[in-house]
């Protein structure tokens, strides 16, 4: 099983954030890129979009599946991992590093207090492999 960073917070549809000064950083987690399988294109949001709080945001397209991306945050896209519509191969070798997707300016920092910290989503996940 893949290490899970203690230092992010994790959605039920398995987003992560870090929350960085003013921004929080999002992505997708290890088991949401192994679940897709190769990643072959990454749509995401443009520099100034509003997100809201589990809506989607962007979409992943991989050789299985087309899946969403839902928003672990509401708030303003501040930047664009704009190398993943380059590499969108980087979201299967590095999720939690170079794969990084969107950041944002939250509205409302409490929502973070609402996502999962690594050891919940450990046993989220283990609640979802019975």
């Amino acid at each position: 099983m893949q290490k899970i960073p203690p230092n992010l917070r994790y959605s039920k549809e398995h987003e992560w954030a870090l929350f960085e000064g003013d921004t929080v950083k999002i992505g997708i987690t290890h088991h949401a890129q192994s679940q897709l399988g190769d990643v072959v294109y990454v749509e995401l949001p443009s520099v100034g979009r509003k997100l809201v709080k589990d809506k989607v945001f962007g979409v992943v397209e991989s050789v299985k599946a087309v899946s969403d991306l839902y928003a672990p945050v509401s708030g303003e896209v501040i930047t664009v991992n704009s190398a993943l519509s380059q590499k969108p191969e980087d979201v299967n070798a590095d999720p939690y590093g170079q794969a990084w997707m969107i950041t944002v300016k939250p509205e409302n920092k409490n929502e973070l207090d609402q996502l999962m910290d690594a050891s919940e989503y450990e046993g989220y996940l283990s609640e979802l492999a019975k």
